[in-house]
């Protein structure tokens, strides 16, 4: 086993099975979309939130990157209200 960690990872989707639940998370710096084990079910990610995830991979005849931790990467927030137009036309901005 060794470690892993990477920022500025954004969710994909989230797929609940038996025995874990499998993020898909694609780093925007990258573009490498990793498949993510949380063994505990426990971790619920949101959207269009920024995150910086560590773990360990646990390659035992297949690679496996298991989350140990999640947080917010504040450092790489995404914000959730799209530019407003310059002229105004486009609508409004969600809040």
């Amino acid at each position: 086993m060794f470690n892993f960690s990477a920022n500025h990872l954004f969710l994909l989707s989230r797929t609940e099975y038996q025995k874990c639940a499998v993020f898909l998370l694609r780093d925007l710096d990258t573009q490498r979309v990793y498949r993510l084990y949380d063994f505990t079910k426990a971790l619920l990610l949101r959207p269009g939130v920024a995150y910086s995830v560590a773990g360990k991979v646990n390659s035992a005849g297949k690679l496996y990157l298991v989350i140990e931790s999640v947080r917010p990467d504040n450092k790489h927030a995404r914000c959730s209200n799209p530019p407003a137009h310059a002229d105004g036309v486009g609508g409004s901005s969600i809040e």
